[in-house]
């Protein structure tokens, strides 16, 4: 067996039965170590790679996360892949994707029983007030088009040799919610298969019809939190979901407050 598919178990044979009539919509690469798979297609896409090219690794060695962390991927505890796709020129169209992004994650999570999967503005995937998982997009515009490196990270389960201090939500792994796990070629097949059918809306209409399904899925929504820039405390408030640009929506008490990554960390109070 060739050493991709011994590292990750994916049968090349196996993704149309599992993708469809979505398996023409993509070109899937499986490795069995990289950097990181964001890092690597991003290269692929300056070189012309089209429109929903996938690289999964069995290992990331330096994968990224928000705000400049690391994301690790280890083989046989974690998912990790990343996704190319190509949108109409405007990087301004594409506000709000980490959230539609993250609104196909856990649809697709919670269609494989994971019901208790929940989102935390703007990136990361949730189960009860545990991190499962995260996203991280990479935006670049041709004079043509733009195109967004997807990346998703899934822990399956929890490496007991990892140092999660200093993170500010502890990990969670799919399998404390399935039991046994789902085989992590046909996760990845459902994944993709939400993420199609949330980009082909996205693409047309932007956030906005997704924007109650992720307030729907939003872990603090109406909650108390915290939005901190480095350790300043810069707004508190309730939590009252996301407006069509994907901003986070904060009610203070000079009001309703648009809130936009950048630096930004949300926290619960």
């Amino acid at each position: 067996m060739p050493e991709s598919l011994s590292a990750l178990p994916m049968d090349p044979v196996r993704f149309p039965d599992l993708l469809g009539d979505f398996y023409r919509r993509f070109t899937i690469n499986v490795l069995p170590v990289c950097e990181s798979t964001s890092a690597l297609l991003l290269e692929r896409a300056e070189q012309g790679a089209p429109s929903g090219t996938v690289v999964v690794a069995a290992r990331q060695t330096a994968g990224r996360g928000s705000r400049g962390r690391s994301w690790a991927a280890y083989p046989g505890k974690s998912l990790a892949f990343s996704v190319l796709w190509h949108f109409q020129p405007g990087l301004e169209r594409l506000a709000g994707l980490s959230l539609a992004a993250g609104v196909a994650v856990a649809r697709a999570l919670r269609l494989r029983g994971a019901q208790r999967v929940s989102l935390k503005w703007p990136n990361d995937i949730l189960i009860d007030n545990a991190k499962l998982g995260g996203i991280l997009i990479d935006l670049q515009e041709e004079p043509d088009y733009a195109f967004a490196v997807i990346g998703v990270g899934i822990n399956l389960s929890i490496p007991g040799d990892t140092d999660f201090s200093g993170f500010s939500l502890p990990p969670a792994g799919l399998d404390s919610l399935l039991s046994p796990l789902p085989d992590v070629q046909s996760l990845l097949a459902s994944l993709l298969i939400g993420l199609v059918n949330t980009l082909d809306i996205f693409s047309v209409q932007g956030f906005a019809p997704l924007r109650d399904e992720w307030r729907a899925m939003n872990a603090w929504q109406d909650r108390p939190v915290r939005l901190l820039r480095g350790d300043i405390v810069e707004k508190e408030g309730i939590c009252r979901g996301a407006d069509n640009d994907g901003a986070l929506l904060v009610q203070t008490k000079k009001g309703i407050e648009r809130c936009f990554s950048g630096d930004l960390s949300l926290r619960a109070l």
